[in-house]
């Protein structure tokens, strides 16, 4: 286990507490972790909870950054216990404290974007940076971060526009992705990383134009791949390790979910995480929590030429002519549908189609 470096991050973290929060003196800022719960502890393996651990310490020395640098400022760290899912709330003390600060960075293993809790601190007048499963790597000066924010605002607006004026669309991929869905009176919304009015809120890295498709409207079927075939990886991709890593963190063996009338009715594959994904949708089951989170959430378009990481969901769908499909939560995104899960899975080099036109082929921008 490495701890991160504060002496190493300080430029960058100032910089983004600057451009993309627009952080003004005397504002509260306040930064979250989540720690391995419980159960973590007893199912994870050591690995997973060492990053858990190394994602908290790196918020907290985002914080001691943040109080160093803006002496006027009042920061505070705030950890609590792991929800386990992407979209589950967390505890009431921690969704009480986020209605106390301006400014909040969500640092955390889990993602809190599609839950009442971020909803409600964004209805106070917070600014919110979602940044769920955040690594060091994005702070470097050539990583996602680092990125023309005018020029990935203007390409995410663009995207925006054109899903909102957009009535039907269609993804495929040579893979084997074939899914039709109506946008049909829905907005296109921006992820561009400039959280500058109150209650402004999205991810960062960012860079994604996304919208909620309309419920009950998806057919046919999404193949998440377990690796990287020739051809697929990212421009500039690094990790440092020597094997090509998966477009689902963990995903050892391909993964295909089948849609009917807006609702996952199979899932076929996935090894391990797939059993995971099967006890989590429970198909069998009429329960409402169960048909909520199998629910077809998200059309989101990666338009940030700095995100590399395939196996990293957080940086992997903002990566420039990716699409990424999401299930569960849409209704934090102007769906109707309210979850307790969200997960998004990238989609590379896609083709998408919008009314029958082609925006994207093959993950080039037409």
């Amino acid at each position: 286990m490495s701890w991160p470096q504060s002496e190493k991050l300080t430029q960058s973290v100032v910089a983004m507490l600057r451009v993309n929060l627009g952080l003004q003196p005397g504002e509260r800022l306040l930064v979250i972790s989540d720690l391995p719960s419980e159960n973590d502890w007893q199912l994870k393996e050591t690995g997973e909870l060492e990053e858990m651990l190394e994602r908290a310490m790196l918020g907290r020395m985002l914080a001691d950054i943040a109080a160093a640098n803006y002496p006027s400022n009042r920061v505070s760290f705030h950890v609590f216990p792991a929800t386990g899912s992407h979209g589950a709330e967390p505890d009431e003390a921690t969704a009480r404290l986020m209605l106390k600060a301006e400014v909040i960075l969500y640092l955390t293993t889990y993602s809190l974007s599609h839950t009442n809790a971020r909803a409600e601190a964004g209805k106070n007048g917070a600014r919110i940076a979602s940044m769920p499963q955040f690594e060091i790597s994005m702070l470097a000066p050539d990583g996602p971060l680092a990125v023309d924010t005018k020029q990935v605002s203007a390409d995410v607006k663009r995207f925006a526009t054109l899903l909102s004026t957009a009535k039907q669309a269609t993804v495929r991929t040579e893979y084997g992705t074939d899914l039709h869905f109506s946008l049909e009176g829905r907005q296109g919304r921006i992820d561009d990383g400039l959280f500058l009015s109150p209650g402004s809120f999205g991810n960062l890295p960012a860079g994604e134009a996304y919208i909620a498709p309309l419920e009950g409207s998806g057919e046919g079927h999404l193949v998440v791949l377990p690796d990287c075939p020739a051809g697929v990886m990212p421009a500039g991709w690094r990790t440092g390790g020597t094997k090509p890593p998966g477009w689902y963190p963990g995903l050892q063996d391909a993964m295909t979910l089948y849609f009917e009338k807006g609702e996952v009715v199979k899932l076929a594959g996935g090894g391990t995480i797939g059993d995971q994904f099967r006890r989590q949708l429970n198909l069998e089951s009429d329960d409402p929590k169960y048909k909520s989170r199998r629910n077809l959430a998200e059309l989101g378009i990666g338009c940030n030429p700095n995100a590399r990481r395939p196996d990293n969901v957080l940086e992997a769908e903002k990566i420039k002519g990716s699409v990424h499909i999401a299930i569960g939560d849409n209704a934090h995104m102007g769906g109707q549908v309210d979850s307790d899960l969200h997960e998004d899975f990238v989609q590379p080099q896609p083709d998408l189609i919008l009314d029958g036109k082609a925006v994207i082929v093959k993950g080039k921008w037409q």
